[in-house]
């Protein structure tokens, strides 16, 4: 098959999906935010289950749940009807994914959910099957056929499976009020994290603090600019920030000026340098480097010169 032709069949592909996927806003309904407020009234948790790749997608949405402040459990429908049961607790709820809703192992174990009293969710793109008609509120995620071309490789459903989760899962994340701090606590760890978390103070605490007067010959401009690693010097007068020199700065002055001796800081700084508060996130510190296309920031606390942000120290924490 030529390359120009299996760039078709993906974009047919990708068509066919994304239109499935248009198809579940007519198909959500009463059931839908009966189960969302079922979810969110009840003080137990989500047991999610499934069978083959309809488990796989009952995986992610329970991480989806899990870090935006829903409580949930994968537990695998073979396994739930050889002792897993035990993973469901009195006040849980129950959601279980299938798109027929007429699987053997479903079959048996939502009536054994009913006889413990939980409530049942389905997510099933067959509401009249043998699922649909035990589960207390059916999420439809009815597709008219698969992506496979033999239409049996589960593949528009389960993308359809888990884009009803997403659905759940940020529905219950918009009642809880859930905040960038709240999804701050339950991702510390990575790049994710950091651009949730991580402070200008928590970098310019890290770094030197070059600092020259308006009266600071070039030469010990040039050298605390060196010492300091940092590419530039912020100019302090009654220690208030009033300007900032860069390397930049320098080799600009160099490439003008035939006679640069007498030379004082106050002769090459740039006047009112862009700022940003020591308490700002660090993302919001990225965000002022690309919009004025610059390379480091002066951090200030209550007015005062706190440090020196550069774009390095960004990439280095990995939020680039």
């Amino acid at each position: 098959m030529e390359d120009v032709a299996i760039q078709s069949y993906a974009k047919d592909i990708i068509l066919m999906e994304s239109k499935a996927i248009q198809n579940l806003e007519a198909l959500i309904d009463k059931s839908f935010s009966d189960a969302v407020k079922a979810i969110f009234d009840s003080k137990g948790r989500v047991i999610i289950t499934g069978i083959g790749k309809s488990a796989i997608i009952a995986t992610k949405i329970v991480a989806t749940l899990n870090s935006t402040g829903t409580p949930a459990v994968f537990m695998h429908a073979a396994d739930a009807i050889h002792g897993d049961l035990g993973t469901i607790l009195k006040d849980d709820i129950v959601i279980c994914i299938s798109k027929s809703g007429n699987t053997p192992e479903i079959k048996v174990l939502a009536p054994l959910i009913k006889n413990f009293k939980n409530t049942l969710i389905a997510i099933t793109g067959n509401k009249d099957s043998f699922l649909g008609k035990q589960a207390d509120f059916v999420l439809n995620t009815f597709v008219e056929k698969e992506a496979c071309p033999n239409n049996l490789a589960p593949t528009t459903s389960t993308t359809a499976q888990l884009v009803m989760g997403d659905a759940l899962a940020v529905c219950l994340l918009k009642l809880r009020g859930f905040s960038r701090n709240d999804f701050a606590k339950f991702h510390p760890g990575g790049a994710l994290g950091k651009t949730l978390y991580l402070r200008v103070s928590d970098i310019t605490s890290q770094n030197m603090k070059p600092q020259v007067n308006p009266e600071t010959p070039l030469k010990d401009v040039i050298i605390e600019i060196s010492t300091n690693m940092l590419g530039v010097t912020a100019v302090l007068e009654n220690d208030e920030v009033i300007g900032i020199i860069t390397d930049g700065d320098l080799r600009r002055m160099l490439s003008t000026t035939e006679n640069f001796t007498k030379l004082k800081a106050k002769d090459i700084m740039t006047k009112n340098p862009k700022t940003i508060a020591n308490s700002a996130m660090a993302i919001d510190a990225l965000d002022l480097l690309e919009t004025y296309d610059i390379t480091q920031l002066i951090s200030h606390e209550n007015g005062k010169y706190a440090g020196v942000v550069h774009l390095h120290n960004l990439v280095k924490e990995g939020i680039i």
